[in-house]
């Protein structure tokens, strides 16, 4: 492997592998180190652009820790995302689609009854929210488990807080839910609101040297298990929204789109007495049954 050069580089670097390594690992590689090299040659990569590039991953590394993923966020804001949750999410037009799953998951997320405050004190319009779990053939599916988190109005997630601010000691806007034994649902949280993805580090001065915005439109996002079907991991938008045609990460699906009501003061759709405009959504879920395997 002596006097390489940029003729020889990519056949020395696939030679390099062993071929006793893991086969997908040696095809993924084999692909990503062609994709590179030819990226290189094809824009003539310098070597002041590559140590920038360096420079930029590295600062993607520093940031990132528990409650921020900025490497999600480059994956998310470069399309990456969305192209491989669209092609592992393969599903009959009658399912509910999948988007991107975002980085603002929290495993662990407290557990509530169908009917309970999930806003837990999150700042935002009061919204009442219902739907149903269904499989692809209709049958309601009981016992499905809801994942559901959304940011505040000021366009913050619980993670986002700093522990001066209010409430930031316990998740917001964020639970667990079952569906009842009818598959259906039902919480309170709050209005969703547009807001940007975290634009103060390396993925805000890409997207601002691009001359794009890091703008997402207001949405509820949603995981769902149930047994014997696939997990669904998607968000429901709000219609009417500026950003539903230049989501940041490219997350939205038409489909997914639907009306947030709006009601005055009055009783609200779980029977309590609002004496402030509420707003309520309702939208169901179909999933795909998993395949079977020997």
């Amino acid at each position: 492997m002596r006097n390489i050069n940029e003729d020889t580089i990519t056949q020395a670097v696939l030679a390099s592998m062993d071929d006793r390594c893991n086969p997908r690992l040696r095809t993924i590689f084999t692909s990503l180190v062609q994709h590179l090299h030819s990226f290189a040659r094809d824009v003539k990569l310098t070597e002041d652009e590559w140590f920038k590039a360096i420079q930029f991953l590295t600062e993607c590394g520093h940031i990132t820790d528990d409650k921020r993923q900025e490497f999600i966020l480059l994956s998310d804001t470069l399309g990456l995302s969305m192209l491989v949750m669209a092609q592992n999410n393969k599903k009959p037009a009658e399912c509910t689609e999948a988007t991107v799953f975002g980085p603002f998951y929290v495993e662990g997320a407290p557990e509530y009854e169908n009917g309970a405050d999930i806003a837990n004190g999150a700042r935002g319009e009061p919204c009442f929210v219902s739907g149903q779990i269904r499989g692809l053939d209709g049958t309601p599916l009981a016992g499905a488990q809801i994942d559901v988190w959304q940011s505040d109005e000021d366009g913050f997630y619980d993670v986002q807080k700093s522990s001066e601010d209010a409430g930031a000691s316990e998740p917001q806007a964020r639970g667990r839910l079952r569906s009842d034994r009818d598959g259906r649902f039902h919480f309170r949280s709050i209005l969703a609101e547009a807001y940007p993805i975290p634009h103060d580090g390396p993925v805000g001065r890409m997207l601002e040297a691009l001359g794009r915005h890091p703008w997402r439109p207001a949405h509820l996002h949603f995981l769902i298990k149930a047994p014997g079907y696939e997990t669904l991991i998607t968000h429901v938008f709000r219609d009417g929204d500026q950003y539903l045609d230049s989501d940041a990460v490219f997350g939205v699906r038409s489909t997914l789109i639907t009306q947030w009501v709006k009601h005055d003061s009055g009783v609200a759709p779980d029977g309590s007495k609002m004496g402030t405009p509420f707003y309520s959504l309702e939208y169901d879920f179909v999933l795909n049954p998993a395949e079977v395997t020997a």
